[in-house]
C-alpha cells in the first residue's frame, strides 16, 4: 500500500500568509473606506438651510429646505430642485469653498 506523506508544516504557514493578506486588504481598502463613508455621514448629518454644495452630477446650489433624507436645493432665483442627502459630494463641495490660490 502507498501512504500519502503529509506535511504538517503545511498547515500554519498558509494560515498566516491567509491573516497577512487579510490583514493587508483590511488596512488598505476596508478601512479608508469606512473612514471615508463615516465623513459622508458626518458632513451629510451637518448640512443646514444656506450652505452652498454641489451634487454629484456637479449641480451647485443652496439648500433652502431639509426634509429628512431630501434636500431643496435653489439652483437659480426661484428655481428649486429636490436632492436625496447621499446625492450632496463632500470631497466637490469642500473644493468649491476652497479659494482660488489654493487650486494652482
Amino acid at each position: 500500500m502507498f501512504y500519502l506523506k503529509t506535511n504538517e508544516g503545511f498547515g500554519m504557514p498558509m494560515l498566516l500568509f491567509y491573516g497577512a493578506i487579510f490583514l493587508i486588504m483590511y488596512f488598505f481598502f476596508l478601512r479608508p473606506q469606512v473612514k471615508k463613508q463615516k465623513a459622508q455621514n458626518s458632513f451629510s448629518s451637518a448640512l443646514k438651510k444656506g450652505d452652498e454644495v454641489v451634487t454629484g452630477s456637479g449641480i451647485i446650489g443652496k439648500i433652502s429646505k431639509i426634509e429628512d433624507d431630501i434636500i431643496h436645493l435653489e439652483i437659480a432665483q426661484k428655481t428649486f430642485i429636490k436632492v436625496l442627502k447621499g446625492a450632496i459630494s463632500r470631497e466637490m463641495t469642500e473644493a468649491m469653498r476652497k479659494p482660488a490660490s489654493d487650486k494652482a
